[in-house]
């Protein structure tokens, strides 16, 4: 029975494995390209970049003259004023205006420029957030993959268990079949193939899980077998120290430049603030020019004789009075002589003093100011967050080296002593117990010292990010 189960489990095993053949083999490098190119956390920082470019824009295109064009054309019908004459007329009226206005800002108290300095400013963080977002992302990625060939190598070492387990398996159940030794030795050794079972079947969802993990970060639809990298059994200790690693990360972390820009940002926006109290002055101009169809030219076309209703006497006989009279004709003026007859400018200076707004300039300089400290407060409080986090991943780094060592030692002296215990138990001269015991302590030997092994690399790889080697 127990043959069967196992031949059951191998068959499991090799249908995983045949699963894990149909998956894409990828190395960290290829990993690190794809989840840079799908995170979708990478490009909402991406979103937010270009956002703050056309902030930048639209503050550095707000220091250009404001140029706006205006026409209309309508039909007037009854009593209305002639926009030629000003007279008012009864009729029907077709009319039209057109004008061009300037508006040109020359002085506001530094506020354009002190808000195109901020725009620059917020730009040039929201790309180092970018940077920031891909550094993480990359330390993410690489953390995940060490810890999905940390557990592949689990799976290994609990399949290397169980298949030392099922020898001892196949031999103890011939000397029962045999009636010979102690039957408790081999129900014994039963239960401890079915631990050994359970725990291939832990460490196998253990490293689902990690895959998962990884695939969720790449954001791929497709499953991932990562390729193995080549993993140095003697580890050099670690070169530099907390203090160290600190100090670069100060100089190159991108995180900490973010917030060193949002904070001279934040003072930038206490000037725009303050601008408010300054009076503005302003340069504008006007063009305008209109036409109506009312408007008329009376062209001069002859003379003509008239009674004046004056009479003269003659010889005591009244005699009329003519006289001669100019003869005009009327004419519309065209579209194009009105809109030129009719052109006239404008052009002056405008000032506006801030007397009195709702105490608007001064809570806006509050609260800019509240901004700025609170941009100080998150900026050390990054910078501390940044020391303890190193100083920790340090310690834990040390612990991990040490540990390590001390683990090569430990499986060194296991592996011998169940050599022993493994030839003793064999000839019968120990105990199932011993066997066990000698076997258990080597197997979690070996467990303990890959986990050591793959702790200091991710402590590692934590403290070359934050020295801005990734």
């Amino acid at each position: 029975m127990l043959r069967s189960l196992i031949t059951g489990f191998l068959i499991l095993s090799f249908t995983v494995a045949l699963s894990q053949e149909d998956a894409v083999s990828l190395t960290l490098e290829e990993s690190i390209r794809i989840a840079l190119e799908n995170n979708l956390d990478l490009q909402s920082a991406q979103l937010r970049s270009k956002r703050a470019n056309v902030n930048f824009r639209r503050a550095r295109n707000s220091v250009l003259p404001d140029l706006g064009g205006s026409y209309n054309i309508g039909l007037s019908n009854g009593r209305s004023i002639d926009p030629f004459t000003n007279a008012y007329i009864n009729r029907e009226l077709t009319f039209s205006n057109a004008g061009l206005s300037l508006d040109a800002v020359i002085f506001n108290g530094f506020n354009l420029l002190n808000r195109i300095r901020q725009s620059k400013l917020n730009l040039r963080a929201s790309q180092m957030e970018v940077e920031e977002e891909k550094q993480n992302l990359m330390l993410d990625v690489t953390l995940a993959y060490l810890t999905v060939l940390n557990n592949r190598d689990l799976v290994q070492l609990a399949e290397n268990r169980l298949e030392t387990t099922a020898e001892q398996v196949n031999r103890l159940q011939t000397l029962y079949n045999e009636e010979v030794g102690n039957p408790a030795d081999f129900t014994d050794i039963q239960g401890q193939a079915a631990v050994e079972r359970t725990g291939i079947i832990q460490s196998r969802n253990n490293l689902q899980e990690s895959l998962l993990n990884l695939e969720q970060l790449l954001n791929i639809t497709y499953d991932v077998a990562p390729e193995g990298i080549q993993l140095l059994v003697d580890l050099e200790p670690y070169s530099y120290s907390a203090e160290q690693v600190y100090e670069e990360a100060l100089n190159s972390l991108p995180t900490f430049k973010a917030r060193e820009l949002r904070v001279e940002a934040a003072r930038k926006g206490v000037h725009v603030a303050r601008s408010l109290y300054i009076p503005e002055i302003s340069l504008f101009g006007q063009l305008n020019t209109n036409y109506s169809s009312a408007a008329q030219i009376f062209l001069e076309k002859g003379t003509t004789t008239v009674e004046t209703g004056n009479f003269v006497t003659i010889d005591n006989q009244q005699i009329p009075v003519f006289a001669n009279q100019t003869q005009f004709t009327e004419e519309p003026i065209t579209y194009n002589d009105q809109f030129t007859n009719n052109l006239n400018s404008v052009v002056g200076v405008s000032v506006r003093l801030p007397i009195f707004n709702g105490f608007e300039a001064k809570n806006n300089v509050a609260l800019e100011k509240i901004n700025l400290q609170e941009s100080i407060v998150e900026m050390d409080n990054t910078s501390l967050r940044l020391k303890q986090t190193i100083e920790q991943a340090h310690n834990d780094m040390q612990a991990a080296y040490t540990r390590y060592n001390i683990l090569q030692e430990q499986v060194a002296a296991f592996e011998e002593s169940f050599r022993i215990n493994e030839i003793r138990f064999n000839s019968g001269v120990s105990t199932i117990v011993e066997y066990t015991i000698s076997k258990n302590n080597l197997d979690n030997a070996r467990i303990n010292l890959a986990n050591a092994k793959y702790e200091y690399l991710l402590r590692v790889k934590v403290l070359d990010y934050y020295r801005g080697i990734i």
